[in-house]
């Protein structure tokens, strides 16, 4: 590709807005949580927190906006991207609410089930403050996911954000991970469509790529995408590897590797963190996608949706020791 279409780590941190969760597991395969059952957790989780720690261990500047309670669940969180170099300054804490939580549970088809509190729990009680402010006016690089739609405080921190870092001559990405147990209206879906329009980098899995495009087929849906002028688009397409496609008409295809799966949630949010810092870090499209794989991959063959993120030297050590499909 002829030019880079992220603004380098330089210019500021890579900054996420969304929910933090804690994650607790099913350790046993069936048809929902109707009946008692083994559970293990809590995990530090949510798709925006999986994606910017994973962002922070491969050496990506790095920092998160969103809240937790003033609870257990809160400090794993907080603990684990602290730890991992995330800048956790605009992450606040709720004295009245718990931090959110997801439960998951596996069927027989590899399908997942979730039950979310999200709406009520300090994971949708944040807003424009003086520390967010602060930390937006150093964004070199805003990353959303379509899960934060549903907040109406996480809707209004990313319009505000969003403005600021344009306006510095920052990037964005976005995600349109949008589970189907998380409803959007008809105004937050307009909503969605307007991120996908101000992306510099689209990161989307299988038949999220047609529903941001808004047509049917992947070609039809890339062209289009490209034509509404997001710059990058990277296709995850999970045992199958990725693809990216940019502007210039660049195509490059990254077989996945071949691991056990464990358990696959946070791979994609893996994937999305580790390639954002790569090609953040001044990497071209085909390195950041080899370690997004590599960051995916290793993600899954582990318990718990941020337990498998890789730092730049474990990711090389996975690389070099795992196969891939040809």
């Amino acid at each position: 590709m002829t030019a880079a279409a992220l603004s380098p780590d330089e210019a500021g941190p890579t900054v996420c807005v969304g929910e933090i969760l804690v994650e607790i597991v099913a350790t046993t395969i069936g048809a929902g949580f109707r009946e008692a059952q083994p559970l293990v957790g809590p995990y530090p989780s949510g798709a925006p927190a999986i994606f910017i720690d994973q962002c922070a261990r491969m050496g990506g500047n790095a920092a998160m906006v969103g809240a937790v309670g003033d609870d257990d669940f809160g400090r794993v969180n907080v603990d684990r991207l602290e730890r991992d170099g995330v800048d956790v300054s605009a992450i606040a804490v709720d004295p009245e609410f718990p931090t959110g939580s997801a439960f998951v549970r596996y069927r027989q088809d590899g399908s997942r089930d979730f039950v979310f509190n999200i709406k009520t729990s300090a994971a949708s009680r944040f807003g424009w403050t003086d520390r967010v402010i602060d930390l937006i006016g150093r964004c070199g690089h805003l990353h959303v996911m379509g899960t934060a739609l549903s907040m109406p405080s996480a809707r209004d921190v990313i319009d505000r954000a969003l403005a600021v870092v344009k306006a510095r001559g920052g990037t964005f990405s976005f995600d349109p991970n949008v589970r189907k147990e998380l409803k959007l209206d008809e105004a937050i879906e307009r909503r969605f469509a307007a991120l996908v329009d101000a992306a510099d980098l689209l990161l989307p899995s299988g038949e999220e790529l047609e529903r941001a495009a808004g047509v049917d087929g992947e070609e039809a849906a890339i062209d289009r995408l490209l034509a509404r002028g997001v710059k990058e688009i990277v296709l995850k397409r999970g045992a199958d590897g990725a693809t990216c496609f940019t502007a210039d008409g660049f195509r490059f295809d990254s077989p996945a590797f071949v691991v056990p799966e464990v358990d696959p949630t946070g791979a994609g949010d893996c994937f999305g963190g580790a390639y954002l810092a790569c090609r953040r870090l001044g990497m071209s499209p085909v390195e950041a996608l080899t370690y997004g794989c590599a960051a995916g991959a290793r993600n899954v063959t582990v318990r718990g949706p941020m337990e498998g993120a890789g730092t730049r030297d474990e990711l090389d050590a996975f690389i070099a020791a795992t196969p891939r499909r040809s």
